[in-house]
């Protein structure tokens, strides 16, 4: 199983030292890859995810960066795939795009866009993305992709539970994302089963809340939010089961004090 970490960005430091900073430390601890949320009208900073990656991989050489995920009904179609064609050159094919259609009403309320309607937006604006990055005509927008990118970045789709989205992303995308935030043990089991029924190749867990700090929590409902919070010896134990079921990725989120510990992180999984 290969293991990320997500970015939490936020508090007194600047956000492009802070990604900056991390990024490097995850590449030197042995993690392999770094994501980036996003949000627009929370009560957090709202950083862009592409501007992240970008740095992100400016500072590193292998690590892969990732957004997990960008919500595609906020952003003009034409306007997002030329930024993503323009982060995956800048990130010198190491961007991921993990996206979806977005769970959360006030981002859609920010953009004054229809929260009810996320799923038909979901899907005509990925694929007039796809159309675009294969340098296809769309209307009157033609983004004349460089040869670099032309056809765009891998895509793995976000999907918690979706008995529609997961099969298509087996058969359509590169990949899937589940996430351990919203989804207990016996979800993320019977996602990955579906998942790989339907011939998926890449299956990453995301969202993973970590705190290797904390009282132990028990993780008695099948149901609830599948997390870390516990000691390291359970948190590897907890990460096995994950690998177990079949999972490749495994991307953490720190919620304790302070930095996150990369070596303790990287310590999670077998070296």
């Amino acid at each position: 199983m290969r293991l990320g970490i997500s970015m939490i960005l936020g508090g007194a430091e600047s956000p492009g030292d802070l990604v900056a900073r991390r990024a490097r430390a995850a590449e030197a601890n042995g993690l392999d890859s770094v994501w980036f949320f996003d949000s627009i009208g929370r009560t957090w900073p709202s950083i862009d995810p592409l501007m992240c990656v970008s740095v992100a991989a400016a500072v590193t050489e292998r690590i892969e960066v990732g957004t997990g995920i960008l919500q595609i009904p906020l952003r003009h179609p034409v306007e997002l795939a030329n930024r993503v064609l323009t982060a995956q050159l800048f990130c010198g094919g190491r961007l991921t795009l993990g996206v979806g259609a977005g769970s959360t009403r006030d981002d859609f309320e920010a953009v004054d866009q229809p929260y009810e309607d996320r799923m038909r937006l979901f899907n005509d604006g990925l694929a007039t993305m796809r159309r675009l990055w294969d340098g296809e005509i769309v209307g009157t927008a033609n983004l004349r992709p460089v040869d670099e990118v032309r056809g765009g970045p891998p895509v793995i789709i976000g999907s918690w539970a979706g008995p529609k989205w997961i099969p298509r992303a087996a058969e359509e995308f590169d990949g899937w994302i589940a996430s351990a935030h919203f989804s207990g043990y016996d979800t993320l089991k019977n996602g990955i089963e579906a998942y790989r029924a339907a011939g998926g190749k890449r299956a990453l867990v995301t969202n993973i809340g970590l705190d290797l700090t904390a009282n132990t929590e028990p993780l008695d409902d099948a149901n609830a939010p599948y997390s870390l919070h516990c000691d390291l010896q359970t948190a590897k134990e907890r990460l096995q089961r994950l690998a177990d079921l079949g999972y490749d990725d495994a991307v953490v989120v720190h919620h304790g004090e302070g930095e996150p510990d990369f070596a303790a992180i990287r310590a999670l999984l077998p070296v």
